[in-house]
């Protein structure tokens, strides 16, 4: 059996618009049967978030299906670079400031799984009894940590700690990052919004996860989210690779 057909991918995706936004600036992917799922999270309080998500979905969803890995991802890099230059050109032809989107992008081929990423929505890893981010937040929180060595306190204090410092559309170039992972038998990963991962806590997101099963774990987090406020558009995708079983051939034994 190759190490392509060793792994078993489902997901499910769930949105919703929250209970304080009047729309939903949130745009999903949910594509197991191409191993690629994303979660786009068009910008608050910037003009044409939905414009920005929808195009970037749009785009990873049109994307030529069945490539080796590596290469599907260095295509994913060119798309979404003409994704932020479009987003750049819409925004000055709209006459607006900004049309912009974060994006979690994961995709996977075998035993490996790749996430690239701009901004704050996130992706965890459900593995061994506890939930790792992934993704690291591109936020201004972030790198006052990282570059003055505050503690999470410290830099939570600081006015605008939460403003995003990258995302398509948000300027004229775009740097995307990227981590990559190998993936055991029943790995689950969760794409989120920080509609989700800032209204409900990594010990609620682990136990919404550890039934198993990808649908039930994505409306019990939309269920969580909206549980504490709904403030935000809430997204989530989940995702599980399972190991095939090989076939069982019994053999008689009279033959």
């Amino acid at each position: 059996m190759s190490e392509e057909a060793q792994l078993r991918w489902t997901s499910a995706a769930r949105t919703d618009i929250g209970l304080v936004r009047s729309n939903n600036e949130d745009m999903l992917l949910n594509r197991p049967e191409r191993r690629l799922w994303a979660v786009a999270d068009g910008m608050g309080g910037h003009a044409y978030g939905e414009v920005a998500s929808r195009m970037t979905v749009e785009a990873l969803d049109a994307l030529p299906a069945g490539e080796p890995l590596q290469q599907a991802v260095a295509q994913a890099r060119v798309c979404l670079l003409g994704v932020n230059s479009a987003l750049v050109t819409e925004a000055i032809a709209r006459n607006v400031p900004v049309i912009g989107t974060t994006l979690v992008l994961l995709l996977a081929s075998g035993r490996t799984g790749v996430c690239l990423w701009a901004g704050d929505s996130r992706i965890y890893l459900c593995r061994g009894g506890s939930l790792h981010q992934l993704t690291r937040d591109h936020n201004q929180f972030e790198e006052l940590q990282a570059k003055n060595h505050l503690s999470r306190e410290e830099a939570s204090a600081y006015p605008g700690a939460n403003m995003i410092t990258r995302a398509l559309g948000a300027a004229t170039t775009l740097e995307l990052d990227e981590v990559q992972v190998q993936v055991s038998d029943g790995d689950m990963f969760l794409l989120c919004s920080d509609g989700l991962s800032n209204a409900v806590g990594v010990d609620a997101m682990f136990g919404a996860l550890t039934g198993g099963d990808c649908a039930q774990a994505a409306d019990m987090l939309i269920r969580l989210a909206l549980a504490a406020g709904g403030r935000d558009n809430i997204s989530v995708v989940v995702v599980r690779a399972d190991d095939v079983e090989p076939d069982q051939t019994v053999l008689n034994p009279s033959l």
